[in-house]
């Protein structure tokens, strides 16, 4: 029997819609809207298309926003200078600087400078540790988007085994701590992970972060697994540039018992969870 297939563009319209509701309450509690700043440090295409699209998602539910597009050449310091800017500025309540920055920034240093309760993409130290201390932060909108997959999916994590292909500080380290809150027994799997495909097939629930295209194969996964595709590739296939992402999908939908697309899947979520980031840190600031 095919896979049920886990729709993050329905499930992000639905979130969005939630969240649009919930930003008219808070628009007539404190008489502003929720702000998202966001700042990018290149000329790339594909970079400025996130960024315009993280803008038109704020507009749909009515949120303020800014967006800064500097020039890769912009020194360091100056960089600082607008993050802290933003810092200051009451009527922003979350700051994201859009990475990869250019080779010249540290981007651990943009991190710290951004303040933690600011910090809505979940990469402060701060908001690293008080998520593996289970404190309450803010926290990095992919693993928190296939979090919110599976459970509005009602994917049981409860002493499950997850496997987690990928160990990113944006993806796979922050997975960690949010199935460990959710009582799934981990584990995490990478480049060096000896029989990779054989650690995959254990798996109740597979989260694949690799970055390599279609890598995981349907003798990869268990019969009746879960299994969630966080890759974002580009190949050529019959002469065209498509996209795919790290699961061979067309494969696996026949051996898992729900699965994630890739696109239209984890993809839509990430800039959900941005907006939902956001309006938890508007919340605490009118607090």
């Amino acid at each position: 029997m095919p896979a049920t297939i886990i729709d993050g563009k329905a499930l992000a319209r639905q979130i969005r819609e939630e969240i649009r509701r919930d930003t008219e309450i808070f628009l007539r509690e404190h008489g502003r809207p929720p702000g998202l700043a966001v700042i990018l440090v290149r000329d790339d295409p594909a970079s400025k298309t996130y960024v315009r699209n993280k803008g038109r998602a704020c507009d749909e539910v009515g949120f303020f926003s800014r967006q800064e597009h500097l020039p890769a050449t912009t020194p360091q310091k100056d960089l600082i200078a607008l993050v802290e800017s933003f810092n200051r500025d009451a009527s922003i309540d979350g700051i994201l600087v859009q990475h990869p920055m250019p080779k010249h920034i540290d981007e651990a240093t943009i991190f710290r400078t951004i303040e933690s309760q600011k910090d809505v993409d979940g990469f402060h130290p701060l908001n690293v540790g008080n998520l593996c201390i289970g404190q309450e932060c803010l926290i990095s909108c992919t693993p928190l988007g296939v979090i919110e997959m599976l459970r509005r999916y009602e994917v049981p994590l409860l002493g499950k085994r997850a496997v987690i292909a990928g160990r990113s500080n944006i993806v796979g380290k922050p997975m960690i701590q949010l199935l460990l809150r959710e009582h799934a027994t981990v584990t995490v799997c990478h480049s060096r992970t000896v029989d990779l495909p054989g650690e995959c097939r254990n798996a109740d629930v597979l989260i694949v972060a690799i970055g390599k295209p279609e890598f995981v194969r349907a003798d990869s996964i268990k019969p009746g697994a879960t299994v969630i595709d966080v890759g974002t590739n580009f190949i050529e296939r019959d002469g065209k540039n498509v996209q795919v992402g790290d699961v061979a999908f067309e494969e696996a939908k026949e051996i898992a018992a729900a699965i994630s697309p890739s696109p239209g899947g984890v993809g839509p979520m990430t800039i959900t969870m941005l907006l939902s980031n956001t309006l938890q840190a508007a919340r605490w600031h009118v607090k």
